[in-house]
């Protein structure tokens, strides 16, 4: 068995503008996100830190980095999955994010959980 079959996850995403929360006049675009984060490797694992990118269209860039997600740091079986919803502000109707979840392993190896780049879009913006 390859190291990458025995630390595996894949990251799912859905995102949602706010607009309740938004105000275009002063550049202030919400978006919801809700992430699946599922292990598909072999042995359980926490995640213990997260690291964003997130760039608006202006390609301003913000960087996030800190301890879990929404309060947490959750502990995933082989097969185990943990959802939870956050959110971002950008200052254009489009940016994308990004990054990853540094993990630890029960056997102790650390290793990254990619979050691939997905794009943040007012309705109606991108097509």
């Amino acid at each position: 068995m390859s190291q990458s079959e025995k630390y595996r996850i894949d990251v799912d995403v859905k995102t949602t503008y706010v607009e309740t929360q938004s105000d275009p006049g002063t550049d202030r675009y919400v978006f919801a996100y809700t992430i699946t984060i599922h292990n598909v490797g072999t042995i359980p694992a926490r995640l213990l830190t997260r690291h964003w990118i997130i760039t608006d269209a202006n390609e301003k860039v913000q960087e996030v980095q800190g301890e879990g997600v929404v309060g947490e740091q959750p502990y995933l079986p082989p097969g185990g999955t943990f959802k939870y919803t956050s959110g971002t502000v950008i200052g254009t109707p489009v940016g994308t994010m990004g990054g990853s979840y540094q993990m630890r392993a029960d056997d102790g190896t650390e290793f990254e959980a990619e979050i691939p780049v997905f794009t943040l879009s007012t309705p109606q913006t991108l097509h």
